[in-house]
């Protein structure tokens, strides 16, 4: 009977250690909105501040300095319950497996690319509805967001603050198709790089994808994101600017690049409160010649807890006279007439598990 007792208590520690390495992780995003383009309205919505989603992490450490690493992370809609991935996939945001040791790390699978690993961190700069790399559609917040197939290496920290990556992959997708490798074509294969150093109050990042646009490889997309903040103590000043270039739109309709510019200041007001204003000149809006947009916006973020958080969202967009309808942009999908302006305001609350 002992040892009975014995075997069965070895059991069970061995099953919580081995339950102890996958953690269960999400966010719960929801508000209010009113939302004006070419019409008003007014919603509950979800993802204002962050993207709801709800995901798995595990790591084991294996030994010698290795570890097993997987994350798999879908996105939930609060407003519906929906599924951010539809029916072509489940774990839309990230599915990879990877290795850990002491000479970096490598990843397989959906992840974050070179560029959207800095756009999407909104400690930096954000990629929801309300910010402007988002609003003007840019590569790094919309088509290459994320990557399919993805062959990922993160180097080894060689100097305090730096890190790095290189990344690869056989056929990126989109957020509206699955990635899928064909025989002779070239179409999705794509090369990235990302590195960011941190030191004290300074913060600096660059990141580049480049990805074939057609079956021979001849069209290519291209993209540059660069930041550099620095925290000032009264307030954290962020600069960045993202170009993309693709060759795909390089007709005598269209012009080949574009570009947005902005600069932000987060000033945290007291210690659970903290108001964000950003400015952001983009150029060039949806590869047309001379559309220019203006985006400004106001956030404001209270915690009510290490968790828990309120906001508000404040948006405008002011379109240039000379834009015509496909150059226009707008808050939150509601877009103006041309040469119009669009503005949204939402009330929300995120809560993070």
């Amino acid at each position: 009977m002992k040892k009975t007792l014995i075997a069965l208590a070895a059991l069970v520690s061995a099953s919580a250690f081995a339950q102890s390495s996958v953690t269960l992780y999400g966010v719960v995003d929801a508000s209010i909105e009113n939302v004006k383009g070419a019409k008003s309205v007014t919603r509950v919505s979800s993802d204002n501040l962050a993207s709801s989603r709800l995901g798995f992490r595990g790591v084991e450490d294996i030994g010698g300095g290795l570890k097993g690493k997987f994350t798999l992370e879908t996105a939930v809609a609060v407003d519906t319950g929906a599924n951010g991935g539809g029916a072509t996939r489940f774990f839309d945001r990230a599915a990879w497996l990877g290795l850990e040791t002491g000479y970096g790390e490598l990843r397989l699978g959906r992840q974050d690319s070179s560029i959207g690993v800095i756009a999407g961190n909104s400690a930096i700069l954000g990629t929801q509805a309300y910010d402007d790399l988002r609003i003007a559609n840019m590569l790094a917040s919309s088509t290459y967001r994320r990557v399919d197939n993805g062959i990922t290496y993160i180097l080894p920290k060689l100097v305090d603050g730096l890190s790095a990556q290189v990344q690869y992959s056989t056929a990126v997708g989109s957020s509206s198709a699955v990635g899928t490798e064909t025989s002779g074509v070239d179409t999705g294969e794509a090369y990235g790089l990302n590195a960011q150093y941190v030191a004290g109050p300074l913060g600096l990042g660059l990141g580049y994808v480049s990805a074939k646009q057609n079956t021979n490889g001849t069209q290519e997309a291209d993209a540059v994101l660069v930041y550099g903040s620095y925290d000032f103590g009264l307030a954290k000043v962020t600069a960045y600017f993202e170009q993309d270039d693709s060759d795909s739109n390089n007709t005598s309709a269209a012009y080949d690049k574009r570009a947005l510019a902005g600069l932000k200041a987060a000033v945290p007001l007291s210690k659970d409160f903290t108001l964000t204003a950003s400015v952001a000149q983009a150029s060039n809006v949806n590869f047309v010649a001379n559309a220019d947009a203006l985006i400004v916006a106001l956030k404001g973020q209270y915690n009510l807890s290490k968790r828990t958080a309120v906001y508000g969202l404040l948006t405008a967009v002011d379109n240039d006279n000379g834009t015509t309808s496909n150059a226009n942009i707008g808050v939150a999908q509601q877009m103006p007439g041309a040469g119009k302006s669009s503005h949204g305001i939402a009330f929300g609350v995120r809560h993070a598990f």
